[in-house]
């Protein structure tokens, strides 16, 4: 395993980190204690969770998976985050999060998912810094972190906040245009920097064509290679600390341990232009983040977006509707009912057209 600073806290962290967000069986402890073992085993010491992972559950197997790593005596950080702001709900919920973790501290505490600079604004004002810092004096955590999906210069903007010592945000070789501006701010302030969603949400390893410009010339384009070649490209920006990947099996922890073990860094040079190779393949593919899928119409958007993907990576318009059928067993009608009210556009992490593709999905319907 390779290692990085965590900015300047003075730890060290896996460039891999285990992601509790994707368990295929959350509820078989034994499993996904196993699994835990055997990625700390590997070296992989950062573990990141919440709790809104399976309702709770995945800081339930976190806290018996990091008790068997202290019984084995391998070394571990942990993770986790609050959507709270206000002081009551905040100490209610970590709370609860110390207990099913079954830990006496916090090492990374994210303030969760700041979605827009509004949002962070209400979250400051209702306290949230303030209770975070008071936290860490009481050590009940070790360091204020913050999580966002948010881009460009606001979320350069939230990184300045003085309070912050480490970042976790989605970045990968699709999306790396609409936030790569952060690692300057990252650099600057020396943040420990964490990447969410490094493999596209499973669009990456899904599509490995994609990823064809990523790879030697002499190598096959199949999923194990994308997926070696998405993380090698992620781990090119010197900045970034973790890698952060939510493992479903032990097969996934040991192709992304494979991944650890070819790793051989680009040069500054070769790294722009691998970049300016992706900008050309992955424009536009929604990811599935689901920040969307709050539509009053009750359309479900991150199932149509998936299928007008096919559109994107060049497939046909019966490919998009054989993917509604078969996979999501949808109807394109569906996407009809769209009132253009515009919400699931101001969800959008990746801010794209929605309303377009929908009406594209609902008008364009093989005969």
């Amino acid at each position: 395993m390779q290692y990085r600073d965590y900015g300047k806290t003075g730890k060290k962290v896996s460039l891999l980190g285990f992601g509790g967000m994707r368990f295929a069986e959350v509820d078989n402890h034994d499993k996904c204690v196993e699994m835990m073992v055997h990625a700390a085993r590997s070296g992989v010491n950062y573990f990141d969770t919440a709790p809104g992972y399976f309702e709770t559950r995945s800081e339930t197997v976190y806290g018996k998976g990091l008790a068997e790593l202290r019984r084995q005596g391998l070394p571990y950080y942990v993770a986790t985050k609050t959507f709270q702001s206000e002081e009551s709900e905040i100490r209610k919920e970590i709370e609860a999060s110390l207990k099913r973790l079954d830990v006496p501290t916090i090492d990374f505490y994210h303030i969760w998912c700041v979605m827009s600079h509004e949002g962070w604004k209400e979250r400051k004002n209702n306290g949230v810094i303030k209770t975070f810092q008071k936290l860490k004096e009481e050590k009940l955590i070790n360091h204020i972190c913050v999580s966002t999906h948010m881009v460009q210069n606001n979320i350069t903007e939230l990184f300045t906040e003085p309070v912050f010592e480490g970042v976790l945000f989605g970045y990968s070789a699709y999306n790396f245009k609409t936030r790569e501006m952060a690692f300057d701010v990252v650099q600057q302030k020396n943040l420990g920097a964490v990447i969410m969603n490094p493999l596209g949400g499973g669009l990456i390893p899904n599509n490995p064509e994609l990823c064809r410009f990523l790879l030697k010339k002499d190598e096959e384009c199949n999923k194990e290679n994308a997926v070696k070649a998405a993380l090698h490209f992620l781990w090119d920006h010197k900045p970034l600390s973790v890698a952060l990947v939510g493992f479903s099996n032990k097969e996934e922890i040991d192709l992304a341990l494979s991944a650890v073990e070819t790793y051989k860094p680009r040069t500054d040079e070769e790294l722009a232009a691998a970049k300016a190779k992706a900008s050309k393949s992955f424009e536009g593919v929604c990811t599935g983040c689901s920040y969307c899928d709050d539509c009053p119409q009750k359309i479900p958007i991150p199932k149509f977006m998936d299928a007008y993907n096919r559109k994107i990576l060049g497939e046909t318009n019966q490919d998009i509707y054989n993917q509604l059928k078969w996979h999501w067993s949808l109807s394109p009608e569906i996407a009809g009912t769209c009132t253009q009210c515009g919400s699931c556009e101001s969800a959008c992490t990746q801010h794209l057209n929605i309303i377009e593709r929908l009406e594209y999905i609902a008008k364009n319907q093989p005969k």
